[in-house]
């Protein structure tokens, strides 16, 4: 009787790849090599190691898993892979942030070693929990829980709480358990999220799988990676190949009656750079990529141009006395500038002193200085991408007898 489920799963595990090979026309993604730089996410693989699986059964499912995962670019920005093993204890074999390429990965997975013991999947469902929820990165998440079936226990509650957090659940089966339990566990759509396939047999759904994951993982997304006043850089995952498509790029100013800009790139294009902007104006830019084998999301951002005028423009020293000297300076950029430093000496050889401000502050006392002195002062800024601007201005402090003088 086992052998004709086994028999009757394969074929159906088999039509069903079939069906699916038939409209990938419609909804296919690109090849590995440009998988590569097309996805963004987190994947947790929960591996079963308990005495259900036999020892081959286990080294079976770890070739399965490394062949899935080798086409992906690995790394923060990438793809982040952590191994969960379930056992009488969970066992992290590593981490999301372990292994930034193939190479790494590769020889990782091979040295998993198989635990046996319990399924307690329910307490390995809480770690990867932790690794899935807790991370700081903002991308979409995965787990694929990789199982014979045989007694999961009452997952319910944790998978429930996964997906709850906005954790796509996909399970292949050695189809030996409960498929009714792992039906209600993964994310719908049921047909691309569920495999139950002989162990002999699961490498004919790599290719499924690793596209069902590639939805929901795709980095579909517009960002800016450069600003100035006059211009910006427009950066994307690639989508489109040369032979496959063209890219329709709009942008316009919100602020101004300026006519819409439209430029077509061509399909092998990544970045873009806007020109002839003006500044400190928010821009709006929607690049729409055009294909004949499929529908494309319409990607979008908003931006601020920079200032025409960079901070600090202008420094003043004023209110001096015979051992201080207040100086101001402008304009206040505080969504632009990191911190200040005023940097001041007397002339022509006296110590450097200097003093660093947030970026919200824009003046400050200089105490303890030489009576009747000159002194060289330099207010420089730190701004938000990198750019470091400075201005200098020679101030004199009292003799006693008159007023402190400014010299530009």
């Amino acid at each position: 009787m086992r052998t004709f489920l086994l028999h009757c799963v394969f074929l159906w595990a088999t039509s069903r790849r079939s069906s699916s090979s038939s409209s990938s026309a419609q909804v296919s993604v690109p090849a590995a090599a440009t998988v590569l730089t097309c996805c963004e996410g987190d994947i947790v693989l929960l591996l079963d190691s308990s005495g259900s699986l036999a020892n081959y059964e286990f080294s079976r499912l770890l070739r399965f898993t490394a062949e899935l995962l080798r086409p992906f670019s690995l790394g923060r920005g990438h793809v982040r892979v952590s191994l969960l093993q379930v056992g009488t204890s969970p066992k992290l074999e590593f981490g999301l942030n372990v292994h930034n390429d193939q190479e790494s990965l590769q020889k990782a997975v091979r040295r998993v070693q198989h635990l046996q013991g319990d399924t307690n999947t329910v307490a390995a469902l809480r770690v990867a929990r932790q690794l899935l929820t807790e991370a700081e990165e903002d991308v979409p998440k995965v787990l694929l829980w990789l199982t014979d079936g045989v007694q999961p226990g009452d997952v319910d509650g944790p998978i429930k709480e996964l997906k709850a957090r906005g954790v796509s659940v996909l399970i292949v089966s050695t189809v030996h358990g409960n498929y009714q339990v792992l039906q209600r566990a993964v994310t719908p759509p049921l047909e691309s999220h569920l495999y139950a396939v002989d162990i002999d047999d699961v490498d004919i759904i790599t290719e499924d799988l690793r596209n069902a994951i590639i939805k929901i993982i795709r980095a579909e997304r517009l960002d800016v990676v450069h600003l100035t006043s006059h211009s910006a850089v427009l950066q994307w995952r690639p989508i489109l190949r040369t032979d496959s498509g063209y890219y329709e790029l709009q942008y316009n100013s919100m602020s101004t009656t300026d006519p819409e800009s439209r430029r077509t790139l061509s399909g092998d294009s990544s970045s873009v750079e806007l020109i002839n902007l003006q500044p400190d104006t928010t821009y709006t830019a929607s690049l729409r990529p055009e294909s004949n084998q499929r529908l494309f999301n319409t990607l979008s951002v908003s931006f601020l141009t920079l200032p025409g005028v960079l901070s600090p423009a202008v420094v003043v020293v004023s209110d001096s006395g015979p051992h201080q000297i207040h100086v101001s300076w402008g304009p206040l950029q505080p969504t632009r500038v990191r911190r200040y430093t005023v940097e001041y000496g007397a002339i022509p050889s006296g110590d450097v002193r200097k003093v660093s401000l947030d970026g919200r502050v824009n003046s400050t006392l200089l105490t303890g200085l030489k009576q009747g002195s000159q002194y060289l002062v330099t207010v420089s800024a730190l701004h938000m991408d990198g750019k470091e601007v400075a201005m200098s201005v020679k101030a004199c402090t009292q003799d006693g007898t008159e007023e402190g003088k400014l010299t530009v």
